[in-house]
């Protein structure tokens, strides 16, 4: 089969792969569409990253080559001895955590937390070819109005969902998202769909402002031009929001965060920091806020779907582009990273 594999930094071949044989307990699937996210271009940039320098404990896979990309809706072709509930010509997504299932957090459900953790399309092959072989435990049916394109985004609205859960969002909280890029931007509807009073968005970047605003933003603010903290303040009576979604991760987001929230506020940080970031203590401690964070998911991909199925969340002016595979690499990661003021998810059809 034709497969995008990761041999390395900056290595990745369009080429002929093994085509996966099902095993017990296992599903085949036809790739339909698949995001380019940006741990992809982590891997492709600066990897290995997430992808293990050494064997992984629960696949024994290391470094390359590796197909990535976890971000899919498919069809399932031939089911594994053992697997029920699935049959061929199912549509499906799936959440791509590995796990073992038998340590502490397993055991309580918090798959997430799994001391053995591994994902698909980093120790696992993914999605980026013609078929994929993973594990039945991960599928989650799609129904007929969720289309490929949009089952194609569970996974990062499962992300998006995961936050407003871990950051303790009630009903009517005003909330801050900063950074609009994908993430932020299904994190802006999450909380919208789960019953927000008001929500905010500070972006620099025009063009994601202005998707932001298409989608269902209260205000949005460019932090190069106004205070964010001072224009939320006003609106809000002085009190500022009562969470902040960090969704970028470096310490101009996390002090945007700071100045947006008010006293006894959560910054839930959904962003990965690469580097170090100082925290304004006096600040924090004084006005008694809460420091969240939020990495993945665990059980909220039902919850994606249905926000999908019933229309709360939408995903069609979140899309910016579709390629072919062959494409993946300059028309997808290297666009992503040199025209993220052009796009926001870009698709890529095996």
């Amino acid at each position: 089969m034709k497969a995008a594999v990761w041999y390395g930094k900056e290595d990745i071949r369009i080429e002929e792969f093994p085509e996966p044989e099902v095993g017990p307990g296992k599903v085949k699937v036809r790739i339909k569409q698949c995001g380019v996210c940006g741990s992809d271009l982590h891997e492709y940039f600066s990897g290995p990253f997430i992808i293990p320098s050494k064997p992984h404990p629960l696949t024994g896979r290391t470094g390359g080559p590796l197909i990535l990309g976890h971000e899919f809706s498919a069809e399932v072709v031939e089911v594994g001895e053992g697997v029920k509930g699935f049959a061929a010509g199912d549509r499906v997504t799936v959440n791509p955590l590995i796990y073992c299932g038998t340590c502490h957090f397993c055991r309580r459900g918090e798959h997430i937390m799994c001391t053995k953790l591994g994902t698909i399309g980093f120790a696992w092959d993914g999605a980026f070819a013609e078929f994929g072989v993973f594990p039945a435990y991960g599928l989650i049916k799609l129904p007929d109005s969720v289309t490929d394109e949009m089952g194609a985004a569970v996974e990062p609205l499962a992300v998006a969902i995961h936050a407003v859960n871990r950051s303790g969002m009630k009903i009517g909280d005003n909330v801050a998202i900063i950074g609009a890029g994908p993430i932020g931007l299904f994190v802006q509807q999450a909380c919208k769909a789960s019953g927000a009073g008001h929500v905010y968005v500070v972006e620099p970047m025009k063009a994601r402002l202005e998707t932001a605003a298409k989608t269902g933003a209260t205000a949005v603010f460019d932090p190069t031009a106004v205070d964010a903290g001072k224009e939320i303040g006003a609106l809000t009576n002085g009190l500022r929001a009562d969470i902040a979604f960090d969704c970028v991760g470096n310490q101009a987001s996390f002090d945007t965060a700071v100045k947006v929230t008010g006293r006894r506020a959560t910054i839930c940080v959904v962003g990965l920091a690469l580097k170090p970031i100082e925290v304004p203590f006096i600040r924090l401690w004084g006005h008694e806020k809460t420091i969240t964070f939020s990495s993945g998911y665990q059980d909220e991909f039902p919850a994606a779907v249905a926000y999908l199925e019933d229309g709360r969340v939408k995903v069609d002016q979140l899309i910016t582009g579709h390629i072919p595979l062959e494409d993946l690499v300059e028309g997808g990661i290297k666009e992503l990273r040199n025209h993220p003021d052009k796009h926001v998810k870009i698709l890529v059809q095996p």
